[in-house]
């Protein structure tokens, strides 16, 4: 019987709607038997999912998604089976969460300022489980205010990169990213290609030390996982993919909805020392 994983799920840890329990459930009702929490700048979905997955049978290896900018560009790096205490990770996510943190409040001041709401920063902070808050956190409260019909109004009209409520805060670069990564011991995996749309820079990640490429996403067409999959071959790089699940915020994606062969994690596996001991 073939062995399915899901390397891209996000928890209420970061922001998805789901717990641990929530997306262990939804997996084992797809088959899948092996998962990566991928929460956005936080590990802290990693313990609580490993500790339930025991009782359902599911491997939860440790996994993030990492925020990055390189010439205004918004870029993202997934990591993975790094260790989750290494000292220097712990530090840089403690920074990048600061600076979260620092951004939202500025962008709270702005609604206020626009005289559009007067949001409390607890109040958007207490929807994530974590440090990591972020602009659909906002949105979510804007809409429950009846400020916006849905989320995705709150960014046309407040939070997308050109409108007025947003701040730019400053991201790693992509090569900073990939090197906190190995630091840790772990994979660096260029997250959803066909998003990104920074195919030109792959080289460059290459020669930094990328190690994948998350070819498989949902709603892809197959002519671009095969353009994506002979970039990967070219470069000599992993392949990954999931479902970048966030429970009920996203409609068009959820668990089960692109699952991946077991063999894929066993590559990556192949590359880590069992030493490592993250899987």
């Amino acid at each position: 019987m073939e062995k399915w994983a899901d390397l891209h799920i996000h928890t209420f840890y970061s922001d998805s709607t789901s717990s641990p329990e929530e997306v262990l459930k939804q997996a084992r009702g797809c088959d899948i038997s092996c998962i990566a929490i991928t929460d956005h700048d936080t590990i802290a979905g990693i313990a609580p999912t490993q500790q339930l997955a025991v009782e359902y049978g599911i491997e939860v290896i440790t996994g993030i998604e990492f925020s990055s900018e390189l010439n205004g560009r918004d870029i993202h790096i997934l990591g993975y089976l790094f260790d989750s205490q290494h000292p220097i990770l712990l530090k840089q996510l403690e920074h990048i969460q600061d600076m979260r943190i620092d951004r939202m409040k500025k962008m709270i001041l702005r609604l206020k300022e626009m005289n559009v709401a007067d949001i409390d920063f607890d109040e958007v902070a207490a929807l994530t489980k974590s440090r990591s808050v972020g602009r659909l956190h906002l949105a979510t409260i804007l809409l429950k205010y009846g400020k916006v019909a849905t989320i995705k109004q709150a960014f046309d009209k407040y939070l997308a990169d050109s409108a007025p409520v947003y701040v730019a805060d400053l991201k790693p670069t992509p090569f900073e990213i990939i090197e906190l990564i190995h630091q840790a011991g772990g994979i660096s995996v260029l997250a959803h290609p066909m998003i990104a749309n920074i195919d030109e820079l792959i080289p460059q990640f290459v020669e930094a030390g990328l190690r994948g490429i998350e070819v498989y996403y949902p709603n892809t067409a197959e002519v671009v996982i095969e353009h994506y999959a002979r970039i990967a071959q070219k470069h000599q790089l992993y392949l990954t993919g999931g479902s970048d699940a966030h429970g009920s915020v996203k409609k068009n994606t959820f668990i089960g909805r692109l699952k991946i062969p077991y063999e894929l994690v066993e590559k990556l596996k192949s590359f880590i020392p069992a030493s490592n001991g993250n899987f």
